[in-house]
């Protein structure tokens, strides 16, 4: 890792350039259009702002522990960007952090989260034009895949870049989006009643039993 690297923060136009393009190249494939889906969406939104703000912007994370963060690993600067990777210098990895295991990790829970993200909406926006429930593709294994690809996702950054504000947004959002989806699964019971409701019974809300084929 390269401890002398020059101060990579106060880049508040890399701020902004990633935090939109993550934000719109999510709209892509989320495509929110009720008022809960626009709901979700946006305090995903939130969560990228405040990462990509601590990864390019302002490290508060970094000022909060700098004392023992120094005393703990010192030698490290912190003010360079690849020490930003916390993960990997608390657990002194000592390859480049975007080739470390946290990183590669972070990446794969990433890429997943988006893949589910883009394969729900093909299934649920074919249901909802033939007004029909949507049981097929990632919703065959579970009942809220658009919220188990935002918080993928959200764990995937996590796992990158470790902040105080994202450590405690994040079970608050997991909370929400909780809450969203017994919300919509009432919707769904009173809309589509029997149908939903062995839906229900034989598919997981958020984490896919393999191996189980759902009958609806």
């Amino acid at each position: 890792m390269d401890h002398d690297s020059a101060p990579a923060y106060g880049l508040w136009s890399l701020v902004i350039i990633n935090s939109l393009v993550f934000i719109i190249f999510a709209f892509s494939f989320a495509k929110p259009q009720s008022s809960r889906d626009w709901r979700s969406f946006s305090a995903f939104s939130a969560f990228l702002v405040a990462l990509f703000t601590e990864m390019y912007g302002f490290p508060l994370t970094i000022y909060l522990f700098s004392g023992w963060l120094s005393q703990r690993f010192p030698g490290v600067d912190f003010l360079s960007h690849d020490a930003g990777h916390l993960l990997e210098v608390m657990f002194g990895w000592k390859s480049h952090p975007h080739f470390g295991p946290f990183h590669i990790l972070s990446n794969i829970l990433i890429g997943l989260g988006f893949w589910l993200l883009a394969s729900a909406w093909k299934v649920l926006y074919e249901a909802q034009r033939n007004h029909r429930l949507a049981t097929t593709g990632a919703y065959a294994r579970v009942r809220h895949p658009q919220y188990s690809g935002f918080v993928l996702i959200m764990t995937g950054f996590l796992f990158q870049w470790p902040t105080v504000v994202t450590l405690v947004m994040f079970p608050i959002l997991v909370f929400m989006y909780v809450r969203l989806a017994r919300r919509e699964e009432r919707d769904a019971r009173a809309e589509f009643g029997d149908v939903y409701t062995r839906y229900e019974a034989s598919t997981p809300a958020f984490f896919p039993r393999f191996g189980v084929k759902v009958h609806a």
